[in-house]
């Protein structure tokens, strides 16, 4: 890959639809996942169990209309099983499970800042592709995005830091790297939400893999589960996992990277983090500190001088 092809901008297939906006609509339905899994998680659910749930519920919904979107081309999948494996494997399987494994070790916001270190690892990739420093807005970007993500998972305090799970936080944002690098190839041959469900069917086995050998359990419970000040069925909770954190945010996501490039979308995809607090302020009562909004500022203009890189760029 060329730092032309993953990170400039694109035009969308319908082009009165901005890419920004996309990712940003993207960001908050995959920023909403923490409120639902957290209901999922506090009445009994496995983090293993809840994900592939999550996956191959995804998958099951996205199943027709992928298969409408390829119009009988089926010879399209076979000419992109790398993508879609590539997607599969480590933009949802490894990414999901190293940051779970990451948990287990680590403070949540801890093992959130490490994987989200993911836009730093583009650019750098990029960096060493092409052997050109990134511009100074990009570089200030970074440094202003990355400092604002600090601010907003409020990491103030002694953390006790365990070497294995930093290096499976680090393992996640390989992951979401190259989730960012695979989607945003401009592929016309393989459409987005074609991509979406054959990428979430991958990282769904690959979830039952990781279930049946041990390496993560699988317990699940089908009760009342506690959400936005409220006792409501487990299956709403799973449905609004499925449906609005996975299906419309993976194929929004998607449309996103293919329209803006890695570098521009990773670096949006910083805001997920500040949808996630506002969202739990909204449906679970945790009331977002002033540091946290501050941090959500800083985001924000570090996306927006990226972004002004970008469009300066012959």
């Amino acid at each position: 890959m060329t730092e032309q092809v993953d990170s400039r901008p694109r035009t969308l297939a319908h082009p009165g639809i901005p890419g920004l906006w996309i990712a940003l609509f993207s960001s908050a339905v995959f920023g909403i996942s923490g409120s639902f899994a957290s209901s999922l998680l506090e009445a009994g659910w496995s983090s293993g169990a809840a994900v592939a749930a999550r996956m191959f519920g995804a998958f099951l919904v996205l199943l027709v209309p992928a298969v409408l979107a390829l119009r009988g081309r089926w010879s399209s999948v076979l000419s992109n099983w790398k993508p879609i494996l590539l997607f599969g494997v480590f933009g949802v399987g490894v990414c999901q499970f190293a940051f779970f494994q990451a948990v287990g070790r680590l403070n949540v916001g801890v093992a959130l800042l490490l994987e989200f270190m993911a836009p730093v690892l583009i650019v750098l990739a990029l960096w060493a592709n092409s052997r050109r420093m990134p511009k100074p807005l990009t570089i200030t970007g970074t440094l202003l995005s990355l400092g604002g993500l600090m601010l907003v998972l409020d990491l103030a305090g002694p953390q006790k830091i365990d070497v294995i799970g930093v290096l499976w936080g680090l393992g996640a944002a390989v992951g979401l790297a190259v989730y960012f690098f695979v989607t945003a190839k401009a592929n016309e041959s393989l459409p987005p939400l074609v991509l979406a469900t054959g990428g979430l069917l991958v990282g769904a086995l690959l979830m039952l893999v990781f279930g049946v050998t041990g390496l993560l359990p699988f317990t699940a419970t089908f009760g009342a589960v506690g959400f936005a000040g409220f006792e409501t069925s487990w299956w709403v909770a799973l449905a609004g996992l499925v449906l609005l954190s996975t299906v419309l945010a993976y194929v929004s996501g998607i449309m996103a990277a293919r329209a803006l490039g890695s570098k521009v979308a990773s670096f949006i995809s910083l805001t997920e983090v500040l949808f996630a607090v506002l969202w739990a302020w909204l449906l679970l009562g945790q009331l977002p500190a002033p540091i946290q909004l501050l941090g959500g500022v800083a985001i924000v203009a570090g996306v927006l001088l990226v972004r002004a890189d970008e469009l300066k760029s012959p």
